[in-house]
């Protein structure tokens, strides 16, 4: 699976919810810190899209753990289903 910019600022912007900047520096948490030099590596290379096994082990887990939270988000109870409306005659 290829991660997008769109994606690792997506991921970003989750880590840095999660582990904001701190101190009178604001310095970017561990987290975000793997990330942002990736973004910065694709944005001066101008690479739209990078394959994830590219990326070393700390990183994947890092967008793994962002893309469940992100499902999650989007379907917060996936073990309720809709009941649908009984047909009316």
């Amino acid at each position: 699976m290829d991660l997008s910019v769109q994606d690792l600022e997506a991921a970003i912007n989750f880590w840095r919810s999660q582990r904001p900047a701190r101190g009178n520096e604001f310095a970017l948490s561990p987290e975000v810190n793997v990330l942002a030099r990736i973004y910065a590596l694709m944005i001066f290379h101008r690479t739209p899209n990078l394959p994830a096994d590219k990326l070393d082990a700390r990183a994947r887990q890092l967008l793994q753990t962002w893309r469940e939270a992100d499902n999650q988000a989007k379907n917060p109870c996936p073990h309720l289903k809709t009941r649908s409306a009984p047909a009316v005659n």
